[in-house]
Order: structure tokens, then sequence, then C-alpha cells
């Protein structure tokens, strides 16, 4: 079974034949301890605050019967690792992403939503790993309150938290019709027309980050941690 926040996405699903369908991963509409195994790919890298990072997790441990595993995977702040570049910095193009260059600068930091209840316990956790995640530093320069910068795509992260400019290859569509792309140079006034532009905001984590705000939950167990391009990972058990 699987479940996203975009409709659209979820439709596709649908016309697949695949169970799928809407929720928040903050409050998933599905039994506690109803499933054998969770994966949460690109999710949680999403949430703003630390608070409701790890309120995700405990959202997904709480869906795992004893015994059951998680697979969670993150963004890394890290992009070269041991000497070696991720795929995802490889895959610069030789026109060095003019057309994603076009959208660099900054922008006003989105409306903090309400944050999910919480024990007082697991916001002193909160208050440690954030106390223990600066001490530690990951080399990411300090941001303003007001303002985030926007990500050069296929380039290093110099901030943890960042907006990452998304294009819509070929432009809106009527159903039915059919969206012929590449009939305009890239980075072109065309091609910026027929290719909207939408920001969306990533905290990259830094190493040790993800295993750490599993650890502040004690009903699960780390049973590995590990890197893989470009990603921080990790197989949680449930206990």
């Amino acid at each position: 079974v699987g479940c996203d926040r975009s409709k659209n996405l979820v439709d596709i699903c649908g016309e697949k034949n695949l169970e799928a369908f809407v929720c928040d991963a903050l409050s998933v509409p599905m039994r506690s301890g109803s499933c054998d195994a969770c994966i949460s790919i690109a999710v949680i890298h999403h949430f703003s605050t630390v608070e409701r990072r790890l309120a995700t997790i405990r959202e997904l441990a709480r869906l795992l019967r004893p015994g059951g595993t998680a697979l969670i995977y993150v963004w890394a702040m890290e992009q070269e690792y041991k000497n070696q570049k991720s795929k995802y910095l490889k895959e610069k193009s030789d026109s060095k992403d003019k057309e994603e260059e076009i959208n660099t600068g900054m922008a006003q930091r989105p409306l903090s939503d309400h944050l999910p209840d919480g024990s007082s316990q697991d916001s002193a956790c909160c208050d440690r790993l954030l106390s223990d995640l600066k001490d530690k530093g990951c080399g990411a320069k300090p941001i303003a309150d007001t303002t985030l910068p926007i990500h050069t795509n296929r380039t290093s992260f110099h901030s943890q938290d960042l907006l990452v400019p998304w294009h819509l290859k070929g432009g809106c569509k009527k159903k039915g019709e059919s969206v012929v792309t590449g009939l305009f140079p890239v980075g072109s006034k065309e091609s910026q027309e027929l290719s909207p532009v939408f920001h969306r905001y990533y905290h990259v984590f830094c190493e040790g980050e993800l295993e750490a705000v599993c650890r502040s939950l004690d009903c699960v167990r780390v049973q590995r941690s590990y890197y893989d391009q470009g990603n921080w990972c990790v197989v949680l058990e449930k206990l």
C-alpha cells in the first residue's frame, strides 16, 4: 500500500491498479501495528523543524508491528563522501545548468505550520539533538531568520535549510492534450514560459543526524545506518 500528499501521483497509481491513497506522513489513517515493513523515501527532508521530523518517524514506528522494520532515506548535506561524488553531482550537464541558475537568489521563508503534539520528553530530546548537532557542525553556513537560499541544482549544498528549484517540464496541458518538449533552447524565454519553476523546501541531513533523531525514540532500534548516492539512510526495528 502506498500513500502520498499528491493526489495526481496517487491517481497515477490507481490507473496502474496499485493500492494507494492520499494522506499526510504526520497522520497516516492506518491501524497501529498493522505493517510488517514501511519505507519512507525522500519525504522527511521536506519537514522544516526537528519536532516535525521526529513526529514523522514516530508515526512510521506506530504503524509497525513489534519486530517490524522501516527503511528511511533523506537527502544528505554531504554530496561528496569518501572522495566520491554522488550521482546528483555527476549528472551536472555541460551547460552548467544555465536554466537552473536563472533562479538563484534569496526567497522568503515559508510561514511556519503548527507543530504536532508531542511529549515534553520528545521536546527535550529535540533540544539535546539540536545542541549536539550545533556542537558537531557539518560545514553548513548559518542562514538569516527571514530568508532561505535558493540552491543551484547539481552543485554542493552550502546550507542545511534551502529551497530547491523544480521545473515543470512541458508546461501545463489540458486533459487529452499532449505536450511536446524540447522545442525551444534551454534558458530561452519560450522555454522558461513552458517550464514554470516551483521552489520546494528541503532540510538536508548531516552525517549522524538522521540516526540521532531515530535513536531519540525509545520504541525503535537502529539496525543499520549508511550512505547511499547522496542520501543518509537508516533501517529501524520496532521494539
